[in-house]
């Protein structure tokens, strides 16, 4: 009788062992070793989806961005205009701008003095540069018998150039390169004389522009060609010339 018990308890712990068993062969925690390599695999697999261009259209997104700086002087008026020490001082502080081309000089006269208008009009056409209509907003406050001259000055650039950050030969959406227009439009910002040219084109009278434009598509078509009167032909003096010189040396 003892017996069936023995065998009956050890097939019971046979039973309950084996599931046991199963349960820890397939339940294994991975390691941070194998979490390592996983990681690195994942980040190789979408580091070449990194940077791929997704501007479908045919135009650069980098353009070209002019900024406007206005410097201010304020200077002491009389009713006969401006001083001669004053004159002096703002001729200087045009040649510390160093003004060209392209820079534009408002005039800020609360007295509305014609004199003060003469002659800083007369300074500034040594520069070559001409007074414009409407000064701009500046800051600050005028004291009497002042005037304020503005230099407005412009600068293009094209930001966010170069830009190299496409770092994918993979082009699934058929798109343009980051960096694509930025030669073309900063070679154009630094040759452009007047950044303002860039915003809107000259104003003028229409017989002007018409007349430019002409005179060299004029001088173009009414010039003669340069073989219609032939070649010219080699004469044999000149080789005899060029042999004594020869002999000379």
């Amino acid at each position: 009788m003892p017996m069936p018990l023995r065998a009956s308890a050890f097939n019971a712990r046979k039973v309950t062992s084996m599931p046991h068993a199963r349960q820890t062969r397939t339940a294994r925690v991975p390691t941070p070793l194998a979490n390592l390599a996983i990681a690195v695999t994942l980040g190789l697999g979408l580091a070449g989806c990194g940077g791929m261009p997704t501007n479908t259209s045919l135009y650069s997104v980098k353009q070209p961005v002019v900024e406007r700086t206005n410097m201010t002087l304020d200077v002491t008026t009389t009713p006969a205009g401006l001083p001669i020490s004053e004159q002096q001082r703002l001729n200087g502080w045009f040649e510390t701008m160093d003004l060209r081309y392209g820079d534009r000089i408002a005039i800020e006269n609360p007295g509305q003095n014609p004199a003060v208008t003469s002659a800083i009009r007369d300074l500034a056409a040594r520069y070559g540069l001409m007074i414009s209509e409407t000064a701009p907003v500046t800051a600050g406050f005028l004291q009497p018998g002042q005037a304020r001259v503005v230099i407005t000055r412009s600068v293009a650039s094209v930001p966010g150039c170069p830009d190299w950050s496409a770092k994918s030969d993979m082009n699934y959406n058929n798109g343009l390169s980051p960096n694509y227009g930025c030669a073309t439009n900063s070679n154009m910002a630094a040759m452009i004389a007047d950044p303002q040219d860039l915003i809107e084109g000259k104003k003028g009278a229409s017989e002007t522009v018409i007349a430019t434009s002409n005179k060299a598509i004029s001088t173009y078509r009414e010039m003669a060609p340069t073989g219609a009167a032939g070649l010219m032909e080699a004469g044999a003096a000149g080789g005899g010339g060029g042999g004594g010189g020869g002999g000379g040396n």
